[in-house]
């Protein structure tokens, strides 16, 4: 597969979306008052510098949008970044005029211009907002939840937190140490640098809900290494905060919690560690799961984790953490009940934070799994690639990937490289049907963790007519060339 055009992601490109053929979405007549979305600069504090981010806010000025299922996504987004952008909706399944993907839905949206969207909003979930540009890295993001109606006679405090991986150096920068065309300063690291971890130390410690890793991965590869980081940032924030000046969420004693957790980060996993808190995980990726408890849960790059917390009474405040893979690094706030004594914590930990493996995704268990069928396409594909020339592809995968309207679609994915690749679909949720020859019926989600040497297996049902991308999730990897598309036969 070539090497994909670097300049389609490099945001502010003018060339870019003259060179596109398609138009935004221009619907009239929305069957409900519009929501209003404004993509703009704002500045926020890291490590006591002043830093100019990115910003998506609704019409009261708040970051993000939330609904409830049933409503329809009636939104005008107003571009007023000063760069050309477009926002991906992630964990929804709009028509696919409507995804927010460059080069494939929709050309750039120029500074000054506006766009409407209007479509049905079927599910409820966890999702969120994205560029898919280089932009992302500079916090062009926010929450977009869709809440169950049902849930409002519940007696729960919603906490939404978007994490993220911050660095005061260009994206685009960081690109170009990565890829040998710029200097290795500036947070890139080189080859002698980078984190790397042994093949058979790989998922050791993760144990995310009390039980020991049994990866296939986890259990050697012949001295084999991984890459685990390759950017060093400067920071890693949990609602624009770094844990040394954490939010502190006021909750009540003895109150119910729903955590809404969302990796927000360019190029970092984390393992979520509830610390004293034991919770129920309920869903992953927006989709409910058969609630699985525990107090560490793997959280890829782009996932989702939707937790609910029993607290009990005093005044305790406890922290949520991110705990940067296989680094010291943390991130994460504090639930605190009145009256509780806040205390600052270190943003380095005592440890190293566990490697993101396939454990947990082994446990995951749908509510609702795809129906039982054969499929009616399958394809094998190679996640391939190297830090020698950060060159990255989805081999023996054609472009487009043309399947059928109705058919039932299996990829199934070997990762041949060193570093773990976070696979996201648009427009679609598919099942987890296997994990490194072991069948399953996993969860139904829009991400998956592939690790170095693992073999993972999704299904999904082509109900959703149109041109999708398909990539690695880790910004650098898709700019880089981890990016394909899946089409439809017949799409409108």
């Amino acid at each position: 597969m070539t090497r994909m055009n670097r300049r389609r992601f490099l945001a502010g490109s003018a060339a870019v979306a003259a060179a596109l053929t398609t138009t935004h979405p221009r619907i009239a007549g929305a069957s409900q008052p519009q929501r209003q979305l404004r993509a703009e600069t704002r500045v926020i504090d890291v490590n006591g510098r002043a830093a100019t981010v990115f910003g998506l806010r609704d019409e009261t000025g708040r970051h993000g949008l939330a609904f409830d299922a049933g409503e329809r996504f009636a939104v005008r987004f107003a571009n007023r970044s000063g760069e050309p952008t477009l926002v991906h909706w992630h964990g929804l399944t709009p028509p696919w005029r409507q995804d927010g993907t460059p080069d494939i839905s929709a050309p750039l949206l120029a500074s000054g211009e506006e766009a409407t969207y209007d479509f049905a909003l079927a599910r409820p979930g966890t999702n969120w907002m994205h560029a898919h540009t280089l932009q992302e890295q500079r916090l062009m993001a926010a929450p977009l939840i869709v809440r169950d109606p049902s849930d409002k006679g519940i007696d729960e405090q919603e906490v939404v937190v978007l994490f993220h991986d911050f660095s005061f150096t260009a994206p685009e920068e960081l690109l170009a140490k990565l890829d040998g065309s710029g200097g290795m300063d500036h947070g890139a690291m080189d080859h002698g640098s980078m984190n790397h971890m042994a093949m058979g130390q790989m998922d050791m410690g993760e144990m995310e809900t009390g039980q020991p890793a049994t990866d296939h991965a986890a259990m050697g590869h012949g001295g084999m290494t991984m890459d685990v980081n390759d950017i060093e940032f400067d920071a890693y924030l949990a609602n624009d905060r770094t844990l040394d000046d954490p939010e502190v969420i006021s909750v009540e004693q003895g109150g119910r919690v729903r955590l809404r957790l969302i990796n927000g980060s360019a190029a970092t996993n984390y393992t979520l560690d509830l610390g004293a808190l034991e919770g129920d995980l309920v869903a992953v990726d927006g989709m409910p799961i058969v609630p699985l408890r525990g107090r560490r849960f793997a959280f890829g790059i782009a996932q989702r984790l939707d937790i609910r917390l029993q607290l009990p009474r005093g005044t305790a405040a406890f922290p949520i953490l991110a705990l940067r893979e296989g680094a010291a690094q943390r991130s994460g706030l504090l639930l605190a009940p009145t009256g509780a004594a806040v205390a600052k914590l270190p943003v380095q930990g005592d440890a190293t934070g566990p490697i993101v493996g396939l454990s947990l995704e082994r446990q995951l268990r749908a509510v609702a799994p795809l129906s039982v069928r054969r499929a009616d396409r399958r394809i094998e594909i190679a996640l391939a690639g190297t830090m020698q020339g950060y060159r990255w592809a989805l081999e023996a995968m054609p472009d487009p990937f043309r399947v059928g309207t109705g058919e039932r679609v299996e990829i199934a994915m070997t990762n041949t490289s060193m570093m773990s690749h976070p696979m996201h679909l648009h427009g679609h949720h598919f099942q987890v049907t296997e994990i490194d020859g072991e069948t399953l019926s996993g969860a139904v989600r829009d991400t998956v963790v592939v690790p170095p040497m693992s073999r993972v297996t999704i299904a999904f049902d082509a109900d959703n007519a149109g041109n999708w991308a398909f990539h690695c999730h880790h910004l650098y990897h898709m700019v880089a060339g981890m990016m394909g598309r899946i089409e439809y036969e017949q799409y409108s």
